[in-house]
């Protein structure tokens, strides 16, 4: 099983995907890592990606899930994966399952103003909120509760 947790930068991809691939004892991915270098220096400065940046980045994520289905490996993967076509991309296989982390602008843009040492500032939020195009048929987790709580939610809804 592939469990593709999305939302806006902020709203705990990594932590709450660290997490649950640790309960689960299985692999975390973060697609930031996926990022050429001159998406995150255009991010670092504050200048929000557009399709045609992030074209290069969705194939070879999309490339990762297909070697992950191949070879039956069992991955979280923290991605953004803010529209609908991005998703289509990546969710190529019955299995994988999609966890949207939901949060609103509000709690999102007090966690990035605490975050530090990463290149996604609270200045391209709202460039994210713009973009994100909310999924349906999806297990949806509020992200105002504690990361513990969250795995907790994710695993009931995904009966594991």
């Amino acid at each position: 099983m592939i469990i593709l947790l999305m939302g806006v930068s902020g709203s705990g991809k990594t932590t709450i995907g660290k997490l649950l691939a640790e309960t689960l004892n299985c692999k975390f991915s973060d697609a930031d890592n996926f990022h050429s270098a001159t998406n995150i220096e255009k991010m670092r400065l504050g200048i929000p990606l557009n399709d045609a940046d992030r074209k290069l980045w969705l194939e070879d994520l999309q490339a990762a899930i297909k070697n992950w289905l191949q070879e039956n490996k069992n991955v979280v993967l923290a991605c953004s994966a803010l529209k609908t076509n991005y998703r289509q991309m990546l969710m190529i296989d019955s299995c994988i399952q999609l966890v949207y982390l939901k949060g609103s602008f509000d709690v999102i843009e007090n966690r990035l103003k605490a975050r530090q040492n990463h290149f996604m500032t609270e200045k391209l939020l709202k460039s994210q909120f713009h973009d994100l195009e909310e999924p349906d048929n999806c297990i949806c987790v509020d992200v105002s509760e504690l990361p513990e709580v969250i795995v907790k939610k994710i695993r009931t809804a995904l009966a594991i």
